[in-house]
């Protein structure tokens, strides 16, 4: 499955169809806003939202930047490991 990244959103599409999604706002110079995630039934229960926080916290070290989790599944997912430790925003 290939994550695509464009317009402050890290996506899967098949055939024109949005299967997942994660949405994403500038919040500040050093901030982004990760507000919402999507999996349609057809992914659901094989870890894609997972996989979308992972590509988002990656885009935030490479960006230098924290990420601010307003999104329920990102902000659990974000605050219970670890690995999001040094991209979380305090």
């Amino acid at each position: 499955m290939n994550i695509e990244h464009e317009n402050g959103r890290f996506f899967i599409e098949k055939d024109g169809e949005l299967l997942a999604e994660l949405t994403y706002a500038p919040a500040g110079s050093s901030e982004i806003e990760v507000d919402h995630t999507y999996v349609s039934d057809e992914l659901r229960g094989q870890g894609v939202a997972g996989q979308l926080v992972d590509e988002a916290a990656e885009y935030a070290r490479e960006q230098n930047k924290k990420i601010i989790p307003t999104c329920t599944y990102a902000k659990a997912k974000m605050e219970r490991d670890e690995k999001y430790k040094d991209v979380l925003a305090q």
